[in-house]
């Protein structure tokens, strides 16, 4: 018996009950908010201000407030960008998983996180395809042999950290009532999903790491967990933002930007959830220097 499903078999309970809940909450994405024909960049925002990368800085404190609505306007965009890859790549790992012999008792809510994965990425596509545009990921994919339990680990903790993070900005932006409608609306939509995925994920990667026995005591894993949070922060900080902002030195801002004390500060902030899960389960035993 694999160590995915071990763990697995200590979720099943939760497995089940996500699966009456992603049932109750179905939601057709296509019927369920209607696109307004233009949107203003400059009159509404968009993103929380104090989510923008360039919030506590001196380039913002040098911004209007149309500039600064301009600027979150396009950092929409580029956090919509960023879930975009980030859920290609979370629903290729979810459908190369499905009716896997040892995981067959779980294809339903696999299932379940599938499709709500790929509802989010029409939410996210809609708004960057009509308004702005789909930025590139600035991570690079490593193919890297491993066993397949380590594998198996390694994608639900990226995951989970993903999830983590962006279910910070999801939850804060779906409240706040300075934001567009639209805005509001997908952030909201998102984050009921992943509080589901995240209960998962909190629960299932802490039994795969205590079913991990000896692997788990590899330096690698963990050194590659800490690379992982560090380069998912570092594409909140994405030179096309700023270059279709019309910032003139998009790389030099960016690399400014993620130096920036109040920025610093931020990604440990929100950061700070999703660094006692994976302490508390024993797998981040300390803080991914790199990322603050």
């Amino acid at each position: 018996m694999s160590a995915l499903a071990t763990a697995l078999a200590e979720v099943a309970p939760t497995a089940e009950r996500l699966s009456r809940l992603s049932q109750r909450a179905f939601q057709n994405p296509y019927t369920a908010v209607e696109w307004p024909a233009t949107v203003d960049p400059e009159l509404d925002w968009f993103t929380s201000p104090e989510y923008v990368s360039l919030y506590g800085t001196e380039v913002w404190s040098g911004l209007d407030e149309k500039a600064r609505r301009r600027l979150a306007f396009h950092e929409a965009a580029g956090f919509y960008s960023l879930n975009i890859h980030g859920e290609k790549s979370l629903m290729q790992g979810l459908a190369a998983r499905l009716y896997r012999s040892d995981l067959a008792a779980f294809t339903g809510y696999l299932h379940h996180f599938l499709d709500e994965e790929n509802k989010h990425s029409v939410y996210f596509g809609g708004f960057c395809t009509r308004y702005a545009r789909v930025h590139r990921t600035r991570q690079l994919p490593f193919a890297t042999e491993r066993p397949r339990d380590v594998d198996d680990f390694l994608f639900f903790a990226k995951t989970m950290i993903f999830e983590e993070i962006v279910d910070h900005y999801n939850r804060v932006q779906a409240r706040d009532r300075r934001l567009h409608p639209l805005a509001r609306f997908i952030n909201d939509s998102h984050h009921r999903d992943e509080a589901r995925h995240l209960a998962f994920g909190r629960q299932l990667v802490g039994a795969l790491w205590a079913a991990g026995a000896p692997w788990r005591e590899e330096a690698e894993i963990r050194a590659d967990l800490s690379r992982f949070v560090t380069a998912t922060w570092r594409d909140y900080y994405h030179p096309d933002v700023y270059a279709d902002t019309g910032f003139a030195e998009p790389w030099e801002l960016a690399d400014a930007a993620w130096c920036a004390p109040a920025q610093r500060e931020h990604r440990r902030r929100v950061s700070a959830k999703c660094l006692r899960v994976l302490a508390a389960a024993g797998v981040l035993v300390e803080e991914p220097a790199d990322a603050f």
